[in-house]
């Protein structure tokens, strides 16, 4: 089906770290039989004199559907290692916070607070009990809301029935946008909520905490997430930024939250979301434009099968961010904001499993770790293309309770247990300070650019084996990863990473990976015989293989010359961490 005309699709393809190219990320390797037959090393220098810029954490954002998971035993557990991973606060965007139930309860798609009900008289009645469970569980680990103003409370829901969904892993996702998906049935009673809502935030947690949120408007208006049309979501946008505003004037409140832009009819949503902004009539006020203070759209790839094997599809998502970049850049007013791409993923249903859709295997080994690597530094390189200020790109991965062990969700963990792709995330956190210069290749030359991969993707005989760093006070950085959309295995790559204008004279080495044997929970797990009822001492091998691991002892290296040269093997799917420090 034409993904263009196919609901599911759509979501799936927008529904949206990485630290890049300008971080430093340089490229190469050899075809796939080469490889096994010369075994040409690669080469890839790093020059910690030629800085490129600050490396913000960009990677320090997530996302979920399922709010309730939130404050759940597993929950819990994965927020607190995203925070501890993390050496800034970590911004986390969920859905679903002013949803109507019949009691605040989790599902696949789903989740509710009743912040919103009224009396028999029409009269609002304001409960910020779950909602409070909910933020509370972030501040407490020094986590900030990315607060989402959203979906519409059943009391206010211009079309309220059917309400509640039912949605399962291969049900139509159609199914999903029942009567929260609508506009209100009263603007001002909305707006009094946001208002309420921003007033109650700033009294519970502090005017300088709040201050430091970022508050948005929906997701993918654009789809049928909103029901309503284009003028209608603008005109929310407006009563909503007007609420935040009066409750809290140096409240941060952006959007529109749109579906990937690489797609002809997001991209006209965007713009003309950004065109009244700037100089359409406001709803409320009458004058023109509205409060902006941060742009958002997603970012999806397109995984499928090929030939029997899953075949990612990192050009899409990049294609994706390219397009919004190009169109905020072509706002010389809102070019200086900052960019939040809301959803940034391999594909767009993480609550999709694998066993209802196969092209989804990715997401429990070294596929997902190293995608995440490879296209978290592209975004960098493409911010610094167009001159826009990139802030953040959320992974909208968390986890769902209460499923079999490795389902193949896209998620962080699985019954506790972190997967592989997390520890890309604590290699992030060991990076800092400023970007750096990286170069090389085999033979001097890339295997991918950016122009390749957003014009064909990474498809073709070479590995996509990059490379970004960074340099912050005493310690350097650098990510080495071997990708390539194609989840086959072949031949490790030799490769020569050389440090060049180390200011000092004497290093200590930690190397870190992730690969089949290295930080992979999943590979031990199916070692075990992949037990759905695994013991407890299996699971304390679990958790403990979940985590970030040493590829080799630290060790002291003697330096000459400002110079420094590491040489190892790097597995197809895997990713190194070479850190030093003085």
């Amino acid at each position: 089906m034409n993904k263009l005309t196919n609901p599911l699709l759509m979501s799936m393809r927008s529904c949206t770290l990485s630290l890049g190219l300008s971080l430093a990320f340089i490229g190469t390797s050899l075809g796939q039989d080469s490889l096994k037959e010369s075994k040409e090393n690669v080469h890839i220098k790093i020059d910690l004199s030629e800085e490129k810029g600050p490396l913000q954490p960009a990677w320090a954002w997530w996302g979920y559907d399922e709010p309730n998971y939130t404050y759940m035993k597993d929950g819990k557990k994965l927020l607190s290692e995203i925070a501890d991973l993390s050496p800034v606060p970590v911004y986390v965007r969920a859905h679903s916070l002013l949803v109507t139930d019949e009691g605040p309860r989790a599902a696949l798609k789903w989740g509710s607070t009743n912040a919103y009900t009224e009396d028999s008289e029409g009269n609002p009645i304001y409960d910020w009990t779950v909602i409070d469970q909910i933020f509370d569980t972030y501040i407490d680990r020094g986590m900030k809301p990315f607060a989402q103003i959203g979906f519409m409370p059943k009391a206010l829901s211009s079309q309220p029935e059917p309400y509640r969904h039912y949605w399962k892993p291969g049900a139509d996702y159609n199914d999903i946008y029942t009567g929260w998906s609508y506009p209100p049935n009263d603007y001002d009673k909305w707006a009094e909520l946001v208002f309420q809502w921003v007033t109650h935030s700033v009294e519970r947690y502090g005017k300088e905490e709040v201050e430091s949120w970022y508050w948005e408007l929906w997701n993918e208006p654009n789809i049928g997430y909103w029901r309503g049309t284009t003028e209608e979501y603008i005109k929310l946008y407006d009563y909503t930024a007007d609420a935040v505003k009066r409750a809290l004037p140096t409240a941060r409140i952006g959007g529109p939250e749109s579906t990937g832009p690489g797609w002809d009819k997001a991209a006209e949503f965007l713009t003309t979301f950004l065109d009244h902004v700037t100089k359409g009539k406001n709803y409320v006020t009458g004058k023109t434009g509205s409060p902006l203070d941060f742009i958002t759209f997603h970012a999806k790839g397109s995984p499928k099968l090929a030939d029997g094997i899953v075949q990612m599809g990192i050009r899409s998502q990049l294609n994706d961010i390219n397009k919004g970049f190009e169109i905020v850049a072509s706002y010389p007013e809102l070019k200086h904001l900052p960019i939040v791409i809301g959803e940034s993923d391999p594909e767009g249903c993480a609550a999709c499993s694998e066993e209802d859709y196969p092209h989804y295997a990715y997401r429990n080994g070294t596929v997902y770790s190293s995608y995440t690597a490879a296209s978290f530094a592209r975004k960098y390189e493409l911010a610094d293309r167009h001159g826009v200020n990139f802030l953040g790109a959320v992974t909208w991965g968390f986890e769902f309770e209460d499923q079999k062990w490795f389902a193949g969700f896209r998620d962080m963990a699985t019954n506790g247990v972190d997967k592989p792709v997390l520890n890309v995330f604590r290699m992030f956190g060991m990076m800092g300070g400023q970007r750096v210069s990286v170069s090389g290749g085999t033979n001097g030359a890339l295997a991918y650019d950016l122009d390749n991969i957003l014009q064909s993707s990474v498809r073709g005989d070479a590995q996509d084996i990059n490379a970004f760093a960074s340099i912050d006070n005493n310690t350097a950085a650098a990510m080495v990863w071997n990708y390539h959309d194609d989840d086959k295995e072949v031949a490790a790559a030799p490769v020569t990473l050389r440090f060049e204008s180390i200011p000092a004279d004497k290093v200590l080495m930690h190397h870190y990976r992730i690969d089949k044997n290295h930080s992979n929970s999943y590979q031990a797990w199916q070692d075990m015989g992949s037990p759905q009822n695994p013991t407890q001492e299996q699971i304390k091998q679990l958790e403990e293989a979940g985590q970030l691991q040493l590829f080799t002892s630290p060790k002291w290296i003697k330096i000459e010359n400002g110079e420094a040269q590491i040489e190892f093997e790097l597995p197809s799917q895997g990713v190194s961490l070479v850190r030093l420090t003085w």
